[in-house]
């Protein structure tokens, strides 16, 4: 059944693709390798698993700076996230994405939803990600 969740565009862009749910942060420095979308800090949850392609659903980045800085080369080397779903607003993430639809054309578009709508999504779920912020789980592909 394809439901609609109501969030708010921190970066406006469209995407798609399967849902990656962590419960927990991820530096994106030092947590996602820019040269092949894997999880590569071994402490967390997802470990081993790759964002590329995936619309990411984590509650916040955790920190470092130069997360931005690795969210604009993976975009660069094309192995990052479809789209990013967070509980709050990230600065330095939505500074990555902003950063890197100035200098290469890409973005990955980032999406704030309240705490009920962002639990409600599950692994494996298909999103559709609009501009405006709306969230379409379980849509049909391409739509």
């Amino acid at each position: 059944m394809e439901r609609t969740l109501i969030g708010r565009a921190i970066v406006a862009g469209s995407a798609e693709g399967t849902a990656l749910v962590s419960k927990e942060p991820l530096s994106f420095w030092g947590g996602v390798c820019p040269r092949t979308g894997e999880i590569i800090d071994r402490r967390h949850e997802l470990s081993g698993a790759s964002v590329t392609g995936k619309v990411f659903v984590l509650p916040t980045g955790r920190g470092s700076s130069t997360s931005s800085a690795t969210l604009m080369q993976s975009i660069k080397a094309g192995v990052a996230p479809a789209a990013i779903i967070n509980l709050s607003v990230d600065p330095i993430l939505a500074l990555g994405s902003i950063v890197s639809d100035e200098l290469y054309h890409q973005t990955v578009p980032i999406v704030i939803l309240g705490q009920e709508d962002f639990s409600s999504i599950k692994q494996d779920d298909y999103l559709v990600v609009k501009p405006d912020g709306k969230v379409l789980v379980n849509a049909k592909r391409g739509k």
